[in-house]
């Protein structure tokens, strides 16, 4: 969260210095030590708790609908999909020839598993569920006292970030040597550049792109637009991948209700993630990253493989990051030898005599 709110706290108290020094006819205000940083972080959080209230007080009671419709059309669904399903055996009768010979089979497997591993394991299944239960309200109750010790947390880093960093710069030259130290520090700089520029860069980014498509879909008249919206801004924080994983249920979602909907929802999914991909991510991303759409991928796969959805979301940064430290290690190392840097010098070297 100090992380995060860095550039706001920043911001305000720049913007606050500003103005008292117009006030005061150009001269340099004079304040007690600490004060303008602690007005800075109480307005920056007031501003994020607002915009939190106002977000929720949107959101909340039209996702509350969205969910209590689904529920109580899922028995509609089934009956759609009932229906759907007798149809396509009726008009295609070796379907329907197949389904029943190998159902036979299935149904023999499943009541097998059913009285030898189901049966017996349903007290412990109770159990485990009551427990489930309790240590869910229980992680809720953790998570919120967790956060409030956060923002607490976060008061103080922000408050004394930058005695943090001289301390951790004069800890740095005093255990390293001076030229190893420097070397790290613009190691450091850099990675943070990287990781800032992307990480709140696609939190915005997500943002804007859930709120255009509750407009959007509120517009259109789509059904379960919060819902929606939701799934479609929280997905999209992870690269190239994100946007088809939240188009998809969305748009099961909608056929459920109306293919015809479902169809105009794809089609303006496609539009917003062309605008999100062309013109939005550039603009706020920029190359924050530097790598090219082919890395981005693998960094995705990778990230995912080793940390779920987060490392998904952090996969490509931390492969910027690993690039530009091998990149810089092989340039410094080719110019000890009074090499050439580029890439391209090296496609038919071993040609030359």
């Amino acid at each position: 969260m100090a992380y995060l709110l860095a550039p706001i706290v920043n911001w305000i108290e720049g913007l606050i210095r500003k103005g008292l020094k117009r006030l005061s006819k150009g001269q340099e205000p004079k304040l007690r030590g600490g004060l303008l940083r602690g007005v800075s972080i109480l307005l920056t959080w007031a501003v994020v708790a607002y915009l939190l209230y106002l977000l929720m007080s949107v959101l909340i009671p039209q996702l509350i609908d969205s969910v209590a419709m689904l529920i109580n059309n899922a028995e509609s669904y089934y009956n759609k999909i009932y229906v759907w399903v007798t149809n396509l055996l009726e008009k295609n009768p070796e379907i329907a020839g197949w389904v029943e010979k190998n159902l036979e089979s299935y149904y023999n497997d499943l009541m097998k598993v059913l009285t030898e591993q189901v049966l017996p394991g349903a007290q412990q299944m109770l159990t485990t569920i009551t427990g489930g239960v309790i240590s869910g309200i229980w992680g809720l109750v953790s998570f919120a006292m967790d956060f409030l010790v956060g923002i607490i947390v976060s008061v103080y880093m922000l408050a004394m970030k930058e005695q943090s960093l001289a301390r951790c710069c004069k800890l740095l030259y005093g255990v390293c040597k001076e030229a190893h130290a420097r070397w790290i520090a613009r190691a450091v700089r850099r990675a943070d550049g990287i990781f800032s520029g992307f990480v709140r860069g696609k939190l915005l980014d997500s943002l804007i792109i859930g709120i255009l498509c509750l407009i959007g879909c509120t517009i259109l008249g789509m059904p379960y637009a919060p819902l929606v919206s939701l799934i479609v801004g929280v997905t999209n924080v992870i690269p190239f991948f994100g946007p088809f994983m939240g188009a998809v249920p969305s748009a099961f979602l909608i056929l459920l209700v109306s293919p015809k909907k479902c169809l105009f929802f794809v089609i303006f999914v496609i539009v917003l993630q062309q605008f999100d991909g062309n013109i939005l991510g550039p603009k706020i991303l920029g190359d924050a990253t530097g790598i090219s759409s082919f890395w981005v991928v693998v960094a995705i796969l990778v990230g995912g493989g080793f940390g779920g959805v987060l490392g998904m979301f952090l996969g490509v940064p931390v492969f910027a990051c690993l690039q530009v430290l091998v990149k810089y290690l092989v340039d410094r190392r080719l110019r000890r030898r009074n090499m050439p840097t580029e890439a391209y010098c090296y496609v038919n070297r071993d040609r030359e005599s």
